[in-house]
Formats: structure tokens, sequence, C-alpha cells
């Protein structure tokens, strides 16, 4: 067997041209989203205020198993993409394991992130619609940064409402945005109805991606010409994130390299939902099995110790039902470094794979996962964004395992993006000052009391 090279790279020509629908193989389907004042099953006009038409149809489309990627955008896919699967020869060594370890790097674009694969789709759609402009959340604000990008290229108006608490710690991927040429605003913020009210009833509070996405869909739905767009959770982003999974499912089919365990962090769900889609459509289908583990954060464990019930996506009470593993609408996490996994549900679809069985999830504290974060940077050279390190840690923990057994496992995991805007984060760690915060049982207590009541 040839030796399997540090950098697997792919030709343009073995870009995706096709989006891969993991909800078509799923016997369990996610469960529809639902009207708040009604209880009745969103249909596509009841969609189209808040969302672009093309984003509506792949939204509520379970049955087809792939969509044609638009010509425009597999253009712009090519800037940047493929991205490479990387063996972490270095990082085996250093822990002496017989694990063999790879990692899909989605980080080696100017947004610094896996972001860019759902933005430029979406402002694909508002551009193709006529639209003036978007309005979105950001956590960490790789988002934010790849839909500033994305609109820049389509010529839309973007406003982002940036979680308070990252806006703050992160003013370089702020100005990022606004050299694209967005406007951001921190949230909880007083421009919008919600945002007043999210602030009087938590006073100082530091924000969440629930508030922002409340402030996001009121702006959107108050102006003419304007559509919200999400960076996560929502199926279409799935959808949009495959192109991860598929090129890398297509890396190591060139090596004849076969995965034992896949893992992803978690937060809203995109980027775990992207890598393991085909990889979970094998297994659905009964052709392979594969561990697939979602890594969250121990301050918001939305699959680890959250319910399974239709909750609102947002703090505001704004937007549709979705069931989902979630913390409550209501719980606003600690201000945790890790700011795109600051969200108190998850991706409906990955919440039913879950539920089904077919993935685990395990959550991890933020010293323990900044430790692995500095430990890969030192050994394999690229300094990781928090949230990517989660699934580092879990997968350096998988080959530790292996070094107890002898089993040489082959690990698979997604490293998302790089943390060069995260270095407060990095500071209060090698400065000693980063605490850990779990939640109490009696923290999310009060509130899953909050939860709607739907018999579904």
């Amino acid at each position: 067997m040839k030796k399997i090279p540090n950098k697997i790279y792919l030709s343009e020509d073995e870009i995706p041209k096709q989006w891969y629908n993991v909800r078509a193989d799923m016997k369990n389907k996610p469960a529809p989203l639902l009207n708040p004042g009604t209880g009745e099953v969103m249909q596509f006009e009841d969609l189209r205020p808040v969302f672009c038409d093309d984003l509506i149809r792949q939204e509520l489309d379970n049955d087809t198993p792939f969509f044609d990627i638009p010509e425009e955008i597999q253009e712009y896919y090519k800037t940047y993409r493929p991205s490479p699967l990387c063996r972490a020869y270095h990082l085996e060594k250093a822990l002496d394991t017989p694990a063999k370890i790879y990692y899909k790097f989605e980080g080696n674009n100017t947004s610094g992130s896996h972001k860019l694969n759902s933005s430029i789709a979406q402002a694909y759609y508002a551009k193709k619609q006529g639209l003036k402009g978007v309005t979105t959340e950001t956590g960490a604000g790789q988002w934010g940064t790849a839909l500033s990008m994305a609109c820049a290229y389509f010529h839309l108006d973007c406003r982002v409402y940036m979680v308070k608490v990252s806006y703050e710690q992160k003013p370089f991927r702020r100005e990022v945005m606004r050299t694209y040429g967005a406007t951001v605003t921190p949230s909880p913020s007083m421009n919008t109805e919600v945002g007043r009210k999210i602030n009087a009833e938590h006073p100082g509070t530091t924000g969440s991606l629930g508030c922002a996405i409340s402030e996001a869909v009121e702006d959107a739905t108050t102006h003419e010409g304007y559509r919200y767009v999400l960076g996560s959770v929502l199926n279409q982003v799935v959808l949009h994130q495959s192109v991860i999974g598929l090129e890398t499912q297509t890396a190591l089919k060139k090596y004849g390299i076969e995965p034992d365990i896949i893992i992803g962090c978690a937060g809203g769900g995109s980027n775990l939902g992207g890598l393991i889609a085909p990889f979970m459509g094998e297994k659905l289908r009964g052709e392979k099995d594969y561990r697939i583990i979602a890594v969250e954060l121990a301050s918001c464990p939305s699959f680890t110790r959250g319910k399974f019930a239709y909750d609102f996506c947002d703090t505001g009470m704004v937007t549709p039902l979705a069931k989902m593993y979630t913390l409550g609408y209501d719980f606003i996490p600690s201000p945790n470094h890790a700011g795109g996994l600051r969200y108190h549900g998850m991706s409906p679809i990955l919440s039913q794979l879950y539920h089904d069985g077919y993935m685990e999830a395990v959550s991890e504290e933020q010293t323990s996962v900044f430790a692995a974060a500095e430990q890969f940077a030192r050994i394999e050279g690229i300094l990781p964004a928090p949230e990517s390190s989660h699934a580092i840690r879990a997968a350096i923990d998988e080959a530790l395992k292996c070094k107890e057994t002898g089993e040489a496992k082959t690990i698979v995991f997604g490293l998302t993006g790089t943390g060069y805007f995260d270095m407060t984060a990095y500071e209060a760690y090698n400065d000693g000052t980063m605490k850990d915060y779990i939640p109490t049982d009696e923290e999310l207590e009060e509130s899953f009391k909050k939860l709607p009541k739907i018999n579904r």
C-alpha cells in the first residue's frame, strides 16, 4: 500500500457537484417546524416572510437525496475548495498511539472556518430572488465573517447581530465583517423590540445565539426586501455543509482508508452534520457502521443534558418551533470562549439521529479543551479555533484509549476553523484565569419549565 501523504488533496474536478440530503435515508424524519401560535405544521407560504424561497424548498424536502449545486456556487467554491484531509502523523507519534488520526481542515480560507460553504449558497439564493439584503446572527464571528464575504461577492446588504460577549472578546473578527461591508451590532441591543425586552428581563446579559437570532429575525421581517439567513441548526445548512463529508469520503477512498470513529464539535450542528452526512447515510442504509461522536460544551450541554422536545430556536420566541435537543429557549449560557457553540438547541436532523441511537455525545470543560488546543498547536502547527478544539479533545482521548487497548483504530475529526482571532481566550488559558462553568440541574430545570407545551 502506498504511503499516505500528510495532506490528501483532491482536484477541483472532485469538488462535489451535488449536496447530499441525509434526511432521504432517515427512517424517522426530523419533526416538522410548527407555528408557535397555532401549533400547526409550517408550510411553504408560512415561512416566506422569513426565508428565501429556494432555501425553504430545501428546508422542507425530506425525500430528495441529492440537490444540484448551481454553477455560480461551484465557481465560488473553487476559490477555497477542495480543503485538505490531513494525516496527524506528528500527533500520533507524540501520543505514542497505534491509532491513525485524520482531520478535515476547513480553516484555510479568509473566513477561517467551514461557514463559507453555506453562506455562499444562501447569499446566492437571496440574490437570485432579487432581495436587497439579509440579516443574521453570529457567535464567535465565523458565520458573520463568511456571510459578509458572500454578500460582498453577490452585492447584498448584510446586517449581523453578534453575541455581545463575542463582540467584546473578538473585536478583530468584528472588524473583518465591517471590512467586507457588513453592519455589526452587539446583541442583545436596544435597536429592536425583542432586544429591548431581553435587556429588560436579563439586565447586564452577555447575550447568546438565541438572543441574536431573535433580533435578526425581527430586523428581516420589518424591512422590505430582506430575509433572514442562519449559519447552523436548519436542515438547509446541514445540506450545504455536506460538501465537507463528501470530500472527506472521496479522499479516504483514494487510499482505501476505512474510518472507525468520526468526531465533530457540536453547537447548532452544521459542521458535524456536514462532516458525517455521507457516512451516516451508509450507516442508515446498513452498508457500513461507524462510531460517530458529537462534542459539546459542558457549559451548554444540549445533547448530554437537554430535553428532546419542541422549543423556540431563539430567546425572544419569534421563530417557529423545532423539535430538538434543547436546554430551553430562555437558557443563557455562561460566557464561554467557544462562542460558536453557545446555543441552547441542536439541529433537528442530528437530534433525531441521536435520539434514534445512531450517534453518541460527550461534553467537555473549556480548560480541558484549551489544553488539547495548545497540545495540537505545538505538535501539528495549526492554531485551532476554540470550537474545533472540542473535537481535538475527543480525538486525543480516543487515541489514548487505543494506546491502552493496543487497537489501531482510524479516527477522523473535523477541524472547522482557526483561532487567530481568539487570542483573548488563549491569553486567559495561559494566564490561568480561565474558569470552567457547568450549569446545575436546578438551573436547567428552571429553563425546562418554560418549554412550550406541545403534544406531538
